[in-house]
């Protein structure tokens, strides 16, 4: 594309000053693709990536569009998630302030009455559907001049049930707005999403350079629920690692898990999930991203929207729900170019569906390397399956390494829908046990280590050339 710059692209001298001063003078792609359309007053369809620097693509025009004397809010961006609304507000502030202009974040686990004040003074309102339902029912503000409106993670709102709301939401808005509909995929339940909301819309999509796209050495660890807080430290307690989230399912296994890292000197681990407050996740997170922790345990509520640099490994503790989940859990490692690792934990009765995930992404060699599911009565065997002598307690999985496949961040393959929210509460079931002699583990106690007794067996190690970017 030859226009190269933001001024080139039409954005205003305040505008351009303001990046200037953060140090952002060049456009990414999709910048350079939507900023003009925007400006010209047209819809749009993007699909992209996160980490593509979308976020500025629909904020620089949009603070460009908005005057300081226009009526209030004058622009909406929805959002499926706090830390997804978070990191827009702050990633536009200062572009706002440029031209005189306001801008406020509307999401549950704050005061609402304060938070209402300051949405109904704000030009721009950066909101999660089911806090900005609250604030209209109670009548804080309208939507009646709301010119602008933007979905950003369309397909995330979707995949946590918030169509019925954002349905109520948009009919609020006035039918000559502008629309700018942001989404990992254009297809399927998204694309007819995008149709309702959108007229003669312009499409771009957008994908990351190749060489921009870091690889994930996928692992797939089948072990018995008994097993996991230890193969868990193993896993951590790697000298090799960095920043690593943890994936569970539920909001007290969340809990819980901490509780049983922090009795283990060196790891450094908080958990972060639906249940904590605004400013305990935000803490959290800014610990993550300072180094003060290692290991961030979340559910899902994390798996978007969150973009923490050098995350070197992700862990599947408890298994996705589906393809997505996978997806986008995996891609917070391997970005910006840098390489990462994916690590899968399998109980016995996830055997299928896990092998399914992997077939569908390109997986199936690492999978089938990784070995048969653990018996139910393997805690009681005195031999292992696949070699690997453990004493002292410190071995790792390990194993082969083999070519794997690299995806993009463009169209995703369909998952099934989730509804009720990220933080689901179906506890991750099984007692299955291990391939391999271990010493059965009593007391109720997840993981006691008792070096040396018994033998693991190593695990497939593939290294995928699965660049599973950011989403």
């Amino acid at each position: 594309m030859s226009t190269q710059s933001f001024a080139g692209l039409g954005v205003s001298k305040p505008v351009v000053k303001a990046l200037a001063d953060r140090g952002i003078e060049t456009p990414f792609p999709v910048q350079q693709q939507v900023i003009e359309d925007v400006l010209a007053g047209d819809d749009v369809l993007v699909q992209s990536p996160t980490g593509s620097g979308k976020t500025l693509a629909f904020g620089v025009p949009l603070v460009d569009l908005i005057e300081a004397d226009s009526r209030r809010p004058s622009a909406l961006i929805l959002a499926p998630t706090r830390e997804l609304a978070s990191q827009i507000v702050d990633e536009m502030e200062s572009i706002a302030r440029s031209r005189a202009l306001s801008i406020a974040a509307v999401y549950g686990g704050v005061g609402i009455q304060a938070q209402a004040k300051r949405a109904a003074r704000a030009h721009i309102v950066v909101a999660c559907p089911g806090r900005l339902e609250d604030l209209l029912q109670r009548k804080a503000f309208t939507l009646d001049h709301v010119h602008h409106l933007v979905l950003d993670e369309a397909d995330r709102m979707l995949d946590m049930g918030f169509k019925p709301s954002v349905d109520r939401i948009v009919k609020k808005t006035p039918r000559d707005r502008q629309t700018l509909f942001f989404s990992a995929t254009l297809e399927g339940a998204a694309g007819k999403l995008a149709a309702d909301y959108t007229c003669q819309a312009r499409t771009h999509v957008t994908r990351p350079k190749p060489e921009h796209v870091g690889k994930i050495e996928h692992r797939f660890i089948h072990l018995s629920h008994q097993d996991k807080v230890e193969t868990l430290l193993d896993e951590l307690e790697n000298s090799e690692r960095g920043r690593t989230l943890v994936f569970v399912r539920t909001k007290h296994g969340a809990d819980r898990l901490v509780k049983k890292l922090s009795k283990r000197s060196g790891i450094r681990a908080a958990a972060m999930h639906g249940n904590k407050s605004q400013n305990q996740r935000q803490r959290a997170l800014a610990d993550f991203e300072d180094g003060r922790i290692d290991t961030l345990v979340a559910t899902d509520v994390a798996a978007r929207g969150i973009d923490v640099a050098e995350v070197t490994h992700v862990i599947h503790y408890d298994v996705p729900e589906d393809q997505d989940t996978f997806v986008h859990r995996s891609g917070r490692t391997a970005r910006a170019g840098a390489d990462g690792v994916g690590i899968s934990f399998v109980l016995a009765e996830q055997h299928n569906d896990m092998r399914k995930i992997a077939k569908s992404l390109g997986l199936s060699l690492e999978y089938e390397q990784s070995g048969a599911p653990v018996s139910i009565h393997s805690e009681t065997r005195t031999g292992g399956h696949g070699g690997g002598n453990r004493s002292g307690g410190g071995g790792r999985p390990g194993g082969g390494r083999s070519g794997g496949h690299r995806q993009g961040g463009g169209s995703r393959p369909g998952g099934k829908k989730r509804s009720g929210g990220s933080d689901s509460n179906r506890d991750t079931r099984g007692e299955a046990g291990r391939s391999g002699s271990r010493k059965s583990q009593t007391g109720g106690q997840d993981g006691n280590r008792n070096g040396g007794n018994g033998r693991r067996r190593k695990q497939g190690k593939g290294k995928a050339n699965a660049g599973l970017r950011q989403g």
